[in-house]
């Protein structure tokens, strides 16, 4: 069977199905222009620079009353006055924001400085809570491996340094709990090189034992923050 088209040319109707079918619409070139690529990384667990903190700027001016104390023993904070006589309004903070440096001495004087001052704080921490609030949320959001780790353990040493300091964190913690959701899946440390023993700590595990912590000297309310903002989180009592 053949009919005469307008072009004038015979088309001949016999012609197979695949003969006539256009490439565009073959199943094959339909399922190759069908691939979905891999979507870009969101870069939502990338570690961001540091920047030079308040408290470098301060030390190098020599406005801290701390060093360096190079002895037989190894590297050692020293006080140039004696801590029961800091104005901790002023120089705990400072320190806090030194939590987000990660040079030598900086990170080093700052993290040894802020043990000394809880150690010894007592009833003088609680007024200063309010202000070390967003050093705390600013070293967290560094998603640098270190600094989350050793801020994880100053918040677990603050919690525990004086009476009360626990209950008044809570109204606070909707600021830094949103990181601590954001990790408290990573169990172990990929990505980056292995550099140090701290590299190795579990961010995941370390967040669980702060969380913990948090909500044992909080009290209820603070379980109640917890839950809202970290929805995985299951209470564990602890002795």
């Amino acid at each position: 069977l053949s009919f005469q088209p307008s072009c004038g040319r015979s088309c001949d109707m016999s012609k197979t199905k695949n003969e006539l079918k256009a490439d565009g619409f073959t199943v094959k070139a339909f399922m190759k222009n069908s691939v979905v690529g891999a979507p870009p990384p969101t870069g939502v667990f990338q570690k961001r620079p540091s920047k030079p903190t308040t408290f470098r700027v301060y030390y190098e001016r020599r406005e801290l009353p701390i060093s360096v104390d190079h002895n037989n023993r190894g590297n050692a904070i020293a006080w140039k006055v004696d801590i029961e006589k800091l104005d901790y309004q002023y120089y705990l903070p400072l320190l806090f924001h030194g939590l987000c440096e990660t040079v030598y001495p900086y990170e080093f004087l700052a993290r040894e400085g802020i043990r000394d001052m809880l150690n010894r704080g007592g009833p003088r921490i609680l007024p200063v809570l309010p202000k070390l609030i967003i050093p705390i949320r600013n070293a967290m959001n560094t998603k640098n491996h270190n600094v989350m780790c050793t801020t994880l353990r100053v918040i677990q040493h603050l919690v525990m340094s004086a009476e009360g300091v626990g209950i008044a964190l809570v109204p606070y913690l909707k600021q830094i709990l949103p990181v601590f959701n954001l990790f408290k899946n990573k169990k172990r440390n990929i990505g980056d090189a292995i550099e140090s023993r701290r590299e190795k700590e579990s961010i995941g595990d370390l967040i669980e034992e702060t969380l913990q912590i948090l909500e044992h000297y909080g009290g209820p309310e603070a379980f109640k923050q917890i839950k809202s903002m970290v929805p995985t989180y299951s209470p564990v009592l602890l002795d």
